[in-house]
């Protein structure tokens, strides 16, 4: 039968390409698609009925290219995660590079199994020459956003797959990376990918922005559009220029705004482009970008800007602050800190983090873990040192090793010469911060007790070197538990359990109003944005299950489709305008979940909270047994 279903594609692909059927309807009806085809007939010598197993990289090659595309990981990974969250279940969210290879992936733990087995690997090679028709290997080279839908496939053996993949840019027009959208289900049609494609297109553009804002943080980055409105979001114009005025790079939205080439621009003075001398642009500079201002031309066309960066007077007058060691400031920028008992444990924190004790952060996903310890940090006195931050959850257990240790060149097959700093040798006299502790597996749990014991971190294959590191770890998991089920080690624990903060989750702050306006303030970039009574309310009154970050993506969204500067109650998400109708959680339990909820909790109380003998007398699971613990919000 499958036989029968390579020989019946492949019949298809021949006949299209060799133009004996229009097929207006068909596979070959997209001229991109029918593009390719042609050429992995003719260029690559493909065969359609093949069915050949994946190119994968090797491991060494797989981290060399994660490296070399840190900082994009860095900021693809929460736009990757909300993306994963806004679709249907059954899809993997992918990046890769401007090769094609895989490098990170967002999917169900359960869904796993399923990509991997249809070749997305991590590391695999998914370029137009290795795997035909496809959405990954067609956006490289037709540089464009593209959907492959199954059959459109040029191999048989991947017409099970619809992918939406979107091409993300550097700042000097170069290909970057690719973001897909891969479903495996049957019952996807074409029609639906629209809207997916329109959430990868959207959330290629926040990437490419993010990565250009953040490249050229060390020069002045003039926003621009023809309407004030629009300047903040992602159609804006970027352009960067350095302190003797010349234009070093242009997003595509500047090219098309001005009307002209990336050749004729780069190299350039922007007093030859804008009616204004520098002094003049200099002078409207500020670090928070405020409120956008006319600039014209010199051929008469008016937009509005902003401008990122030192104002010339201010970087006449700039004086470095000094810190007292004494005080124990709150962060004033980075983060929102309007909860009192938030407030407690952040001078708390910072006070034992000084004298070198280790932070455990724990809170649900989303919380804001990753915030609070980089304010930790910003506020210490090792603020002027590197942050570094590691995912242990984001990151497969056959790379997170040498992400953290390093390795020595030439210590294992297809290593580099110079070998790799782990993230413990980045961090030296920083932070670092250990996300998602409890996913660590075990025998590395083994070797990171002793760099903390020892203050000696051995890469792979080499000798032991010294390292100065603070340490912050974070995890929405109860480590207790861990250690109770054999997957923690608990010496480990206490190591790194010097004190532990538990961020609370976002429905339950007394600053939810306060983090309103906070975000959005940061999500609309220096425009001037109202939330109406009712949609405020109603932002309020939401559960918010993803916590900050949901709220932020939420926020962003309605920042980036909102008009002259006002949401309201309409524009809101459904979820969120059903969700403030809504009976609250606390008040819509039944008699018979009041009635579960008690048994747990006598059951517990009996077992002394002994998870493996509570689900025996229950007759449960322990995964069941934790189901329901989460369901009725109990906690120990």
């Amino acid at each position: 039968m499958h036989s029968n279903h390579l020989t019946r594609h492949a019949e298809q692909v021949l006949t299209v390409t060799q133009g004996k059927t229009p097929h207006q309807y068909g596979p070959g009806a997209d001229p991109s698609i029918a593009r390719s085809w042609l050429r992995c007939l003719e260029d690559y010598h493909l065969d359609p009925a093949q069915a050949m197993a994946p190119t994968v990289l090797e491991h060494a090659r797989v981290l060399e290219s994660r490296e070399q595309l840190q900082q994009v990981l860095t900021i693809a990974g929460d736009e990757m995660n909300s993306l994963h969250r806004q679709l249907a279940g059954g899809s993997a969210v992918l990046l890769t590079d401007a090769r094609g290879i895989i490098l990170n992936c967002v999917t169900e733990p359960g869904d796993r199994r399923i990509f991997e087995r249809a070749g997305l690997w991590l590391g695999a090679d998914w370029s137009e020459a290795r795997e035909g028709t496809n959405g990954i290997g067609t956006c490289l080279v037709e540089r464009q956003s593209v959907t492959i839908h199954r059959d459109e496939h040029f191999r048989g053996r991947h017409t099970g797959l619809t992918c939406s993949a979107s091409p993300v840019f550097d700042p000097h027009g170069d290909l970057l990376a690719v973001l897909d959208v891969s479903s495996a289900r049957h019952d996807v049609s074409r029609q639906s990918q629209f809207h997916t494609m329109a959430l990868v297109n959207l959330s290629a553009k926040m990437i490419e922005s993010s990565y250009f804002l953040r490249h050229f943080d060390d020069q002045w980055l003039l926003r621009f559009h023809l309407q004030a409105g629009a300047v903040g979001l992602f159609s804006e114009g970027l352009l960067a220029f350095d302190g003797a005025g010349r234009v070093s790079a242009l997003n595509q939205s500047a090219l098309n705004l001005l009307g002209l080439s990336r050749g004729d621009l780069v190299g350039q003075g922007v007093e030859s482009l804008f009616d204004c001398s520098l002094d003049e642009l200099l002078s409207r500079a500020s670090p928070d970008a405020a409120a956008s201002w006319p600039l014209r031309t010199r051929d008469g066309r008016g937009f509005f800007a902003v401008l990122r960066g030192q104002s010339r007077a201010e970087l006449k007058g700039l004086v470095t602050p000094v810190v007292s060691k004494l005080a124990v400031p709150l962060p004033s920028n980075d983060i929102c800190l309007g909860d009192a008992l938030l407030q407690t444990d952040f001078r708390r924190a910072l006070k034992v983090f000084e004298r070198d004790v280790p932070l455990l952060i724990n809170g649900e996903t989303g919380s804001g873990k990753e915030a609070f310890a980089k304010a930790v940090h910003q506020a210490s006195q090792r603020s002027a040192k590197p942050f570094v931050a590691l995912n242990c959850a984001a990151i497969p257990e056959s790379l997170i090793e040498s992400e953290l240790f390093g390795y020595r060149g030439g210590s294992f097959t297809g290593a580099r010469k110079e070998g790799m700093r782990g993230k413990l040798q980045q961090a030296d006299g920083g932070t670092l911060f250990l996300d998602e502790i409890g996913d660590m597996p075990v025998a590395l749990q083994t070797r990171l007790l002793r760099v903390l014991e020892d203050r000696l971190v051995v890469p792979i294959g080499g000798e032991p070197q010294a390292v100065d590191v603070r340490l912050i770890s974070a995890t929405h998991r109860n480590l207790l538990e861990r250690v109770e089920d054999g997957s923690f080690r608990e010496d480990l624990f206490y190591r790194l359990n010097g004190l532990e903060i538990a961020l609370p989750p976002l429905r339950d702050r007394s600053d939810k109003a306060q983090l309103l306006a906070f975000l959005l303030e940061q999500e609309a970039d220096g425009l001037s944005i109202v939330i109406e009574a009712k949609a405020r309310q109603a932002l309020l009154d939401f559960n918010w299950p993803g916590n900050v970050r949901q709220m932020r993506n939420v926020l962003r969204t309605l920042a980036a489709l909102c008009d002259e500067g006002r949401i309201g109650f309409d524009d809101l998400p459904v979820a969120i305008r059903q969700g403030s109708a809504q009976i609250k959680p606390d008040e819509a339990h039944s008699p018979l979940e009041d009635a579960e909820r008690a048994a747990l909790i006598a059951t517990l109380e009996t077992q002394r909270w002994h998870m493996t003998h509570a689900a025996r007398e229950l007759g449960v699971s322990r995964n069941t047994l934790y189901r329901k613990l989460r369901k009725h919000g109990i906690n120990r």
